[in-house]
């Protein structure tokens, strides 16, 4: 999952790389290795204090000691602060908790940093909260942010619904991706990624349903190296692809009252191969034939020894 969103956002030589919900840290290493010369800053926060202090060793360890790892809560205290203001970013990505409760709804209308302009997400979901300021931190004209998030960012109402038709409006929202559900251990729900892109030019969005093509490894999905390649080859053409990603317009999206729900827009509906009775019964008959013969050798066997059949 993070080398596919770490290949999606193209991450180039000299780029800021943020992740508001760092962890220990391996989404923005993998990121840092899709730069050609390894030359980019990272910068990550991360509210829990042990996984903040392993996100810092970890740094360490693959010679990253120059990033920026911050200790707090990204939605209500960000401390990736530049001049008073929001640091920018070329490359914004996240694998935040996904429907955080309780997440600071409350002072968010009030917020300095003015992240939730279009709206404020509801208080017991912050999936959308995480979205809004990971586009805040992206740079104008040019910033790319690729966030995982469970389906429901495609289609709940609502305050979602109205930050979402805003984003779409706005032309920012490149791709959706759907992924398989298990690839993460506790959840087996499907996620989506969501693909935004503030220097994006044509107001199509491309649908990906990459939900079936994996590995079942035991009790969790994986994704192959040939089905990351495929999906990155899809989003970089950005064309339709019978029965794995179709290019929608903005008016098809708003006819759809900006539902972004996969299915809504790419068809993967096989048609059940046509019965042929006629061949069917034949084949019955063939069968009933073979066993009439076969009991009647049996009947001849146990004839031959001697015995009845019970």
């Amino acid at each position: 999952m993070s080398i596919l969103l770490a290949k999606l956002v193209r991450p180039k030589a000299g780029d800021r790389i943020g992740d508001p919900s760092c962890g220990s840290g391996s989404l923005l290493l993998k990121v840092a290795r899709e730069v050609p010369d390894g030359n980019c800053s990272l910068f990550g926060q991360e509210m829990n204090g042990s996984t903040w202090a392993l996100c810092r060793m970890n740094m360490f360890l693959h010679e990253r000691d120059s990033a920026r790892i911050e200790w707090g809560d990204t939605l209500n205290n960000p401390k990736l602060i530049e001049n008073d203001s929001l640091m920018k970013f070329n490359v914004v990505v996240a694998n935040p908790p996904f429907s955080l409760d309780k997440w600071g709804h409350e002072h968010a209308a009030g917020d300095k940093f003015n992240r939730f302009w279009r709206g404020v997400p509801p208080k017991s979901k912050a999936d959308y909260a995480f979205i809004s300021h990971m586009i805040e931190t992206a740079v104008e004209g040019t910033g790319r942010v690729a966030v995982v998030a469970p389906h429901g960012v495609l289609f709940r109402g609502g305050a979602e619904g109205k930050i979402r038709q805003k984003l779409i409006e706005d032309n920012l929202l490149e791709a959706v991706i759907g992924l398989p559900a298990n690839l993460f251990f506790g959840t087996g729900i499907p996620v989506a990624i969501l693909l935004f892109n503030k220097g994006k030019k044509a107001a199509d969005v491309l649908f990906v349903d990459a939900s079936r093509e994996f590995e079942d490894a035991k009790n969790q999905s994986k994704l192959r190296e040939q089905d990351i390649e495929k999906i990155i080859n899809t989003v970089r053409a950005g064309k339709t692809i019978a029965k794995y990603a179709y290019r929608a317009t903005l008016a098809e999206i708003r006819e759809n009252d900006f539902n972004l729900n996969i299915p809504r827009y790419v068809d993967t509906f096989e048609e059940e191969q046509e019965i042929d009775v006629v061949a069917v019964q034949r084949e019955i008959d063939q069968l009933e034939k073979e066993l009439a013969d076969v009991r009647q050798e049996m009947a001849g066997h146990l004839k031959e020894l001697g015995l009845t059949r019970p």
